[in-house]
């Protein structure tokens, strides 16, 4: 079958793999290779144990705070609320009790499945050197806060995650040394991965699915017209057909939606980012500080800090302040870290309302899969996501129940 993915960031990058590994005719197309792709800055984490989506009961009310500390874990220009209220809207939503159980348990659910893909495409690829297996520490200042975390670890032993509570500073140094004492408890997750270099990794999943044959395009897409058996598509000059085509635009992905009849409420966390140099930090696991929200982990031979969520779409430029604030917290949180020599980056995170992705066939075009919106999981989430990509197209039967992710789960096709 000729496919056509639209987008080489991690999930389209994997989604080709996937298909070109089951003997597909695949096409990639990106207007810049996946430079653009918000995975190549990323913490590098296979997050497989965080479960809990970003609409959680009662976080509405925070909203003004958002607005108060531009430079919080997360925010919103007050330019921006005005064409961000209806997104706001449908979050809040999510956020009650009824939604947010669902969401839990679709997200537990994808996440188990990337965790089995990801040990399938490992093995099969030879791709074990391209990982971290040391784990994760969630750290908290006092016993209040951790306490007011354990619901949260609660659902996650729930969900099948393992994870060890630590209640004392000595037991978190024997794992991490360096940490400023005010952090007093931790969780830590034996289990976590880490790539070895997020940029590295999702070239490497464009350069396997080459060599399993699939066609690369650096071109941005014109129009995409479906037709009776198949798909056409205006990319680069070329008018290209397919017989089926999967959209994986991540950030990008919602006007391209619009031409197959659905208009979506994805939305753009703009994370922000500062790669530290070799020997910035004796990092030895992948640390979280839950409250400011922001990790520190390692990319490569050096040593990202980096996180935070603010909603202000596409156009608006970069506010570096919030890298420079996180980097801050870090000499802070790491009284040894060696701040100097820094890169600072910003990536665009596609986002819904209700932090779950949107993977499923439009409804007025079968032959065009939709598979973008995973937030800051994108990484996480490819390798399942990859394979019920490659089940859409083949019209196979997913091996989860894919209906919490569906296109028109917020809106109908257009009339």
């Amino acid at each position: 079958m000729r496919v056509g993915v639209i987008g080489a960031g991690i999930v389209g990058a994997t989604s080709a793999f996937a298909l070109a590994a089951r003997g597909h005719e695949v096409t990639l197309i990106d207007r810049s290779d996946g430079e653009e792709s918000a995975a190549l800055g990323n913490a590098g984490a296979f997050a497989f144990a965080d479960v809990i989506p970003l609409a959680t009961p009662g976080i509405i009310r925070k909203a003004p705070l958002w607005l108060l500390d531009p430079d919080g874990p997360l925010s919103i220009p007050p330019g921006y609320l005005p064409r961000i209220a209806p997104w706001l809207l449908r979050f809040w939503r999510a956020s009650w009790r009824d939604r947010y159980a669902g969401a839990v348990a679709a997200q537990s659910s994808l996440m188990a499945l990337s965790r089995a893909a990801l040990d399938r495409l490992v093995a099969a690829e030879e791709l074990e050197h391209l990982l971290r297996r040391e784990g994760q520490l969630q750290v908290y200042e006092g016993e209040t806060r951790f306490q007011a975390s354990l619901p949260s670890w609660e659902e996650r032993r729930a969900a099948g995650v393992r994870f060890e509570l630590l209640r004392s500073p000595e037991a978190i140094a024997a794992i991490q040394p360096g940490l400023a004492p005010r952090f007093t408890r931790a969780g830590w997750t034996p289990d976590w991965i880490n790539v070895t270099d997020p940029a590295v990794w999702t070239r490497e999943m464009v350069a396997r699915a080459r060599r399993k044959g699939a066609r690369t395009l650096r071109a941005g897409v014109g129009t995409i017209l479906p037709m009776d058996g198949g798909v056409e598509v205006a990319a680069g000059g070329e008018r290209l057909v397919f017989d089926r085509l999967v959209v994986s635009a991540g950030a990008w992905s919602r006007p391209l939606a619009r031409q197959v009849g659905l208009d979506l409420p994805l939305e753009t966390e703009r994370g922000y980012n500062t790669t530290l140099p070799e020997g910035a930090f004796d990092l030895r696991t992948h640390v979280t500080f839950s409250d400011h929200g922001f990790v520190v982990s390692k990319v490569g031979t050096g040593i990202r800090v980096g996180g935070g969520v603010e909603l202000g779409g596409l156009r608006r430029p970069p506010r570096t302040s919030r890298a420079t604030t996180l980097l801050d917290k870090a000499r802070a949180f790491l009284p040894g870290l060696r701040a100097e020599g820094g890169r600072t980056w910003m990536g665009f995170r596609p986002s819904m309302p209700d932090s779950l992705p949107v993977i499923g066939v439009a409804p007025r075009a079968p032959q065009v899969v939709l598979a973008f919106g995973h937030g800051h999981l994108g990484l996480t989430q490819s390798p399942g996501t990859a394979e019920i990509v490659a089940d859409l197209v083949e019209g196979r039967r997913s091996a989860i129940d894919i209906d919490p992710f569906r296109p028109t789960r917020f809106a109908g096709p257009r009339p």
